[in-house]
């Protein structure tokens, strides 16, 4: 791997053979917990240690980052929003490092590596708009010589949990608003990918030295699912933010709201992509080969579903196919390989039980899957891209792969596209291709697409920081990144002032005093 620069991408990143998982900042904790081995899925080589989180350091670092809050949210958002600034500097400075380690230690391209971290520079860059612009309302009392108007205040401590797929940008997503709304921020990353934890806490910490920012103002606590348990039901952080499955979410969901706290959930997709008959069919293919392979199928957002309709329903599964075939499967720090290998093990085993559970419910496998060996996958890790021909109704199709796997469905009128499409319990992202006006309003009207991103002749897969990011049904409601987003990390509170001299009490209620 030092061909690709591995090596000097982890020095420059203070990335060590064993490293602390747990921080307030530049103050990195002794190393007490169970160790978190990272095995690199690209060719099975250990990248590094983290040590776990232990209960009494977690209760720690949240004292830490409440006495933080006390002083970070008295600094103007737009000072907070300058240092936030900074931090986007020191990302750039840093992107192809931790692009490097983002791919070596989760798997997706190096090209996809350096497209998480612009998303994270690009989130800096909102968010420093966004400090200038922490806007209320003002509205007309009905009372006279009253004025009405509300205002927002940052809640606190915000957990985020976030998930493998995505080991640095979700975290930006979160951090970078939370922070200019002034709360302060415990970051439990993947126990999959820990290292890039510990880079961009690296990465933060010289930023906020150089600025006297408080310590505890960005905290980090790695561990497995025990440490997410104290982060969910903990009635100190008003906010939880957790990336990842609908098993996963609904645990964290119900822990959140049985002390009355707020979540923000963003979990699983089962994303669909509709072809008409009207599509451009090579803008469709792009699209849909993309969203079904990028990331070999693990984002939130890749496309799993091709609705297609029965006149051009040949003609794209023969496109398809032939462009399966041409398919570079390999080292994806190598740029001119397409697919990279699955995080570990344990997901390539789900692609295998994936696979007998189509032909089980009675699907067609149109392109064959396998488990890659020899030299070039010496990991274990990668997999064949899949293509199968369903019905939606199958139970395998109903639920969410975390791999390579593409199904096709035929159709016959717009409307039974739109009810394949909804007709799942997820709704994250969805997109239609048609160059048919009608077509392509209907499916985002309110009778069309019930996901939480609707695109036309784009694909499902990628977003822009600019809008807001989520889902409906089982992918949780929460909304990360642009648009309003910024409004979850803040308390909203209604203002009244009387600025008359008697006091006007509602229903004309009088007291004779």
């Amino acid at each position: 791997m030092d061909n690709f620069g591995i090596s000097q991408a982890l020095d420059l990143l203070n990335i060590k053979k064993e490293n602390s998982g747990s921080s307030t900042g530049s103050n990195w904790f002794e190393n007490q917990g169970d160790l978190i081995d990272s095995h690199s899925p690209v060719d099975g080589s250990l990248i590094g240690r983290v040590y776990s989180s232990t209960k009494e350091q977690y209760h720690k670092i949240v004292e830490t980052a409440i006495a933080a809050f006390e002083k970070w949210r008295r600094i103007p958002a737009p000072k907070r929003g300058e240092i936030v600034r900074q931090i986007g500097t020191e990302l750039r400075e840093n992107k192809e490092a931790l692009g490097k380690l983002v791919s070596y230690e989760m798997g997706k391209s190096y090209q996809e590596g350096l497209g998480e971290v612009q998303e994270m520079i690009d989130i800096c860059d909102f968010a420093v708009g966004l400090s200038r612009q922490l806007h209320g309302l003002t509205m007309h009392s009905e009372r006279p010589q009253h004025r009405m108007y509300e205002q927002y205040h940052p809640l606190g401590v915000v957990g985020i949990i976030s998930a493998f797929n995505f080991p640095v940008a979700v975290w930006s997503w979160n951090t970078m608003l939370a922070w200019v709304c002034g709360d302060v921020c415990i970051w439990k990353p993947s126990e999959k990918t820990p290292l890039c934890g510990i880079a961009c806490q690296n990465i933060v910490a010289r930023v906020f030295e150089r600025n006297n920012v408080p310590e505890g103002v960005s905290c980090i606590v790695n561990g497995d699912y025990k440490i997410g348990e104290l982060i969910s039901h903990d009635p100190r952080v008003p906010l939880v933010s957790a990336t990842g499955s609908t098993r996963m979410g609904k645990k964290v969901g119900a822990a959140v709201g049985a002390r009355l706290g707020k979540a923000l959930l963003e979990l699983g997709g089962n994303n669909a992509i509709i072809i008409t008959e009207n599509a451009d069919l090579e803008v469709a293919i792009v699209g849909a080969l993309f969203g079904a392979v990028g990331t070999c199928g693990q984002r939130c957002t890749s496309t799993r579903r091709l609705i297609i309709h029965e006149s051009v329903y040949e003609q794209v599964k023969d496109k398809l196919i032939k462009a399966y075939a041409q398919l570079k499967i390999g080292n994806p720090l190598d740029e001119t390989n397409h697919v990279g290998p699955l995080i570990d093990k344990d997901a390539v085993g789900i692609y295998k039980q994936a696979l007998e559970a189509i032909v089980d419910e009675g699907g067609n496998i149109l392109v064959d899957g396998q488990v890659l060996s020899g030299e070039d996958y010496n990991s274990g890790c990668y997999v064949k891209p899949v293509i199968a021909e369903v019905e939606n109704y199958l139970e395998i199709v109903q639920h969410e792969t975390f791999a390579p796997i593409l199904y096709l469905i035929k159709y016959s009128t717009i409307e039974e596209a739109i009810s394949l499409q909804n007709s799942v319990v997820q709704g994250l992202s969805s997109a239609i291709m048609t160059r048919d006006m009608r077509e392509a309003e209907k499916f985002l009207s309110h009778q069309g697409s019930d996901c939480g991103i609707a695109n036309v002749n784009i694909g499902t897969s990628g977003a822009e920081i600019g809008g807001a990011f989520g889902g409906e049904k089982e992918t949780g409601g929460g909304r990360e990144s642009g648009s309003d987003a910024w409004k979850v990390y803040m308390r909203r509170q209604t203002n009244t002032i009387n600025y008359g001299q008697d006091l006007p009490l509602a229903q004309g209620i009088k007291f004779d005093l």
